[in-house]
């Protein structure tokens, strides 16, 4: 397993992003893809099965896929997984795959993240019947304090959605966000991290140094010790 080093930028959740000098990244990868986890310096991944690319006809050999990766130690996460009331499977598709990368990444102890639009209640609802013993992490959060009080509540992690962090709106948001639940990303898009940690940094009246200390501190909480 790939680990930053004490200084980096961590971006915490990426699509088809490089480590660069100085920047830790998580890469997601799709398994309705074919793509590949090759061993690199200032890079770990995260494989799921998205609730926009599956079907009924499909999603037994991309969950096959997830549960074979989910072995690899280059895999530090299961997910993204979730629920999208907007696009992708039926809800009740949705669910049951849902519920089986929860499976996985409760098998090999490993996080798990989450996407999620417009159906926190049913994120929530699940959470509290299968009790995980992995933590959650949700990506790309830019909803109301009030849900995010919610999952807090529920132990979860949370990612700021890259371009909700850098407007001045975000601020009461992530400041809502306890320090040691905070994470950031770009999630693939042309936006730099740092940019992102020096706009959070000034929210929270940190340095970005700082900054950077307490967001390493939560990856190696969550995906180091996440067995406690």
């Amino acid at each position: 397993m790939n680990l930053p080093q004490s200084g980096d930028f961590i971006n915490i959740h990426t699509h088809g992003d490089k480590p660069a000098e100085g920047i830790f990244i998580i890469e997601n990868l799709m398994a309705h893809e074919q793509e590949d986890f090759s061993p690199e310096a200032g890079v770990a991944y995260t494989i799921g099965l998205h609730p926009w690319f599956f079907g009924a006809n499909n999603y037994e050999k991309f969950i096959v896929k997830v549960k074979e990766a989910a072995a690899d130690n280059k895999i530090v996460a299961i997910g993204e997984a979730g629920f999208d009331k907007l696009r992708g499977a039926s809800p009740v598709l949705q669910q049951k795959v849902f519920e089986e990368q929860v499976a996985i990444a409760e098998e090999y102890n490993k996080p798990l993240i989450i996407h999620c639009v417009k159906g926190w209640d049913e994120l929530l609802a699940t959470h509290k019947k299968l009790k995980p013993s992995t933590p959650w992490l949700i990506h790309g959060f830019h909803g109301k304090k009030e849900v995010a009080r919610q999952l807090l509540s529920r132990g979860m992690y949370i990612s700021v959605w890259y371009s909700f962090a850098l407007i001045p709106e975000s601020a009461e948001l992530i400041r809502v966000i306890p320090r040691d639940r905070l994470f950031l990303e770009t999630d693939g898009a042309d936006v730099d991290i740092r940019t992102i940690y020096m706009k959070v940094a000034s929210d929270l009246d940190l340095s970005v140094d700082e900054l950077k200390s307490i967001i390493l501190s939560n990856f190696n909480e969550l995906f180091i010790h996440s067995d406690r």
